[in-house]
């Protein structure tokens, strides 16, 4: 663990984070910024700065669990389709340097970038994201 990464803080419990599942190498939890309702990092706990320094081992495991998330977030908020989404690097667009992928459900909106993506900038409804999180948990199952 980085003492120094807001992930690793997250993993270690001491910043708060809207969890929506944690077995014992992964996490997810609802971005701050909900690009769209749902947005989800899904990370390792392991820190890893990047694609280029993730080991195979972390990468199966993390992404073995990615479908079920995914598959949850679109039952419980009806999506019509999903960005899955990794910055490795600066010049990339990454900002914290712990590997992790954004799962992006989408609605309505169409393009990825202006509007829709942007620096959160107010208070997230961390109420309404505990809500969220509990009906995604209710559809997260070892279904493929």
């Amino acid at each position: 663990m980085h003492t120094d990464c807001i992930f690793c803080k997250i993993v270690e419990g001491n910043v708060p984070a809207t969890k929506i599942y944690e077995d014992d190498d992964t996490l997810a939890f609802f971005d701050i910024s909900q690009v769209t309702k749902g947005h989800t990092l899904v990370i390792p706990k392991a820190h890893h700065e990047n694609i280029y320094t993730l080991p195979a081992d972390s990468a199966a495991k993390l992404f073995s669990v990615v479908p079920k998330i995914a598959t949850a977030l679109k039952e419980t908020f009806q999506v019509q389709g999903m960005n899955v989404l990794n910055n490795n690097g600066e010049k990339a667009g990454q900002s914290v340097f712990h590997y992790h992928l954004h799962l992006l459900p989408r609605y309505e909106e169409s393009g990825l970038y202006g509007p829709l993506w942007h620096t959160q900038t107010t208070t997230p409804d961390f109420d309404a994201l505990k809500t969220y999180a509990t009906a995604i948990r209710a559809h997260i199952t070892d279904k493929p």
